[in-house]
């Protein structure tokens, strides 16, 4: 009973994690849910403090950046998770097409980081606007992956079972992605990062050329005017969630010690970095990976000094980064490949001068299913990729938990447990 039983788990677990036969995903469905539930109970617990989402920072001027986790992509990856989240919010009018800016290394500028693609969305009186940046930047490791590439040939993968080399071939595009970024890829991933968000800071949607092949600079014209007015956020996704602490972490030593992010010294920009002070962020990470992708690494330069840096009475107080960085670490628990942060974590591994505080979302984006009799079982794929078409997902980032303009399907269907001071 028990081979039995492990036979099929297994055989479901590998066809799923593929996410490319479309035979295997049916013959695996058709036993995963062969007791679907009319209801949907899936659950959905949030712990932390209550937050008011995106919705209400509309009215000021929101940009979003958006940072895709390991796999190679295409530009237009976000487009099902944008439709859904300017849905939510009302916005019903936009501008045409979208404008691209290919990303330029600012010391070398034959070396191309990938690229943002920027949609402009508002309401009907224009009262409300949102800047879109989908950050791609799987093209930084696409040269590097080449030396696999050989494995997914017909030559080698003849030899293999099928399962098995569907198997293979989705971890020969997705897992190396981890590897470069832990190693010398890291660098230009993150000089990906900050070019991008150099763009989203510096320029308006009317200052953006349909196509844009440059480096951004700091101190370009406009950029603290652009800085001020505008509130700014990161939805991530799984590896991205690591790319965005570490960018921003980057970013706050270079304004804590006068270093350049690739080298030498420079003028900080000392406008910006006043106006960086009174910001509050949010970093949406969905399939958080924060905790594994701390393993082998060195502690942030600043840590444990949350006090000293993040309350008005600290004696650090005028040296932080942020007012407050709000990350939002989602998790679906039968995720293999996702984690939730634990208490103390961010004390510990991170940045005080970031200001971060943590609320975990535990949540069932794949449902658990009974498998035959023979146990529970969760579709993998679904739990680390699903959260983009996740009604719930997108009202907890819209508008938020614990508050009057919480969503209908959030209250009813997320339990909050309110950590206060």
């Amino acid at each position: 009973m028990r081979t039995l039983k492990n036979f099929i788990l297994g055989i479901s677990s590998l066809l799923l994690l593929t996410g490319c036969s479309s035979f295997g995903r049916g013959v695996a469905e058709a036993i995963l849910d062969s007791n679907k539930q009319q209801n949907d109970t899936r659950s959905c617990k949030v712990t932390g403090r209550s937050f008011s989402g995106l919705e209400p920072l509309l009215e000021d001027g929101l940009k979003i950046l958006m940072v895709h986790g390991i796999g190679d992509h295409t530009a237009g990856y976000s487009a099902e998770f944008l439709d859904k989240l300017t849905t939510k919010m009302r916005l019903n009018k936009k501008s045409p097409g979208y404008k691209t800016i290919e990303l330029l290394s600012p010391v070398d500028t034959s070396k191309s980081l990938g690229s943002v693609r920027v949609h402009h969305y508002f309401n009907t009186e224009q009262s409300k606007t949102l800047l879109f940046y989908e950050l791609l930047w799987s093209s930084v490791t696409e040269e590097a992956k080449k030396v696999i590439a050989y494995d997914s040939t017909g030559e080698y993968a003849h030899r293999r079972a099928d399962i098995n080399d569907l198997l293979k071939k989705f971890s020969n595009e997705t897992m190396p992605d981890s590897f470069l970024y832990l190693g010398d890829h890291r660098k230009d991933i993150l000089a990906s990062f900050n070019q991008s968000y150099c763009w989203m800071a510096a320029a308006s949607w009317q200052d953006l050329a349909d196509h844009t092949v440059s480096a951004c600079d700091f101190h370009a014209k406009g950029f603290n005017e652009n800085l001020q007015k505008n509130h700014y956020a990161f939805v991530t996704h799984s590896l991205g969630s690591r790319i965005t602490v570490d960018g921003l972490q980057q970013i706050a030593h270079v304004l804590g010690n006068d270093s350049n992010i690739y080298h030498g010294t420079i003028k900080k920009p000392q406008t910006a970095v006043q106006t960086l002070k009174q910001k509050n962020t949010y970093i949406f990470m969905l399939a958080n990976q924060l905790p594994i992708l701390q393993l082998g690494r060195k502690k942030a330069e600043v840590t444990q000094q949350y006090a000293d840096y993040c309350l008005a009475n600290g004696k650090h107080f005028e040296e932080r980064m942020y007012q407050a960085t709000n990350v939002i670490a989602f998790n679906d628990p039968n995720d293999i490949a996702s984690y939730p942060i634990p208490y103390g974590f961010s004390q510990k591994y991170l940045d005080s001068r970031l200001c971060i505080n943590i609320t975990n979302v535990e949540i069932n984006i794949a449902k658990v299913n009974d498998l035959l009799g023979f146990g529970t079982f969760a579709n993998p794929l679904t739990a680390h990729s699903g959260y983009k078409s996740d009604d719930r997902v997108v009202a907890l980032i819209s508008n938020g938990i614990g508050t009057q303009d919480t969503e209908a399907i959030v209250t009813q269907r997320c339990v909050l447990v309110e950590e206060v001071d």
